[in-house]
């Protein structure tokens, strides 16, 4: 799907490794939105582009890291200083590739389970505790449903 007015559209990318750990962002004190929040990787999606689109160009501008098969796996509505948005958050196993931090102020593995002490956004902390459900099923693996 390719749209044509994406203020509202948002693509984020959430790797995951053999440990059933994801990779999070902690986003900078100054960030436009959530600053100082745990987060997803990615951001908005630009004119022209495809959701999965998007969540290359954002792995990529953020963690210096290709995507090889990003599956979509989860869209979420959210609200948040008055504005709507959807997020698409698309799912990859990490190939234990060299990362470099390109946004934030961190990034750090975590169990889904271990990040009730980080501060997260309600539709982050939303999306992690269908995550954790979704490794603990689908033994980590893409192609499963939640």
């Amino acid at each position: 799907m390719i749209f044509t007015r994406d203020s509202d559209a948002l693509s984020a990318v959430i790797l995951f490794d053999n440990r059933r750990r994801i990779l999070l962002q902690h986003r900078t004190d100054d960030a436009p939105t959530f600053p100082g929040y745990w987060s997803f990787f990615g951001g908005g999606v630009e004119p022209g582009e495809t959701l999965e689109q998007a969540a290359v160009r954002e792995a990529h501008e953020e963690l210096s890291y290709r995507l090889k098969a990003p599956q979509h796996w989860m869209s979420q509505p959210f609200r948040t200083e008055g504005r709507a948005y959807t997020q698409h958050i698309f799912l990859e196993h990490y190939d234990g590739s060299l990362l470099v931090l390109g946004e934030g102020q961190a990034m750090q593995w975590f169990a889904p389970r271990d990040t009730g002490a980080l501060l997260m956004s309600p539709h982050s902390r939303v999306a992690l505790e269908a995550l954790d459900r979704w490794l603990a099923w689908g033994q980590g693996q893409l192609g499963h449903a939640i």
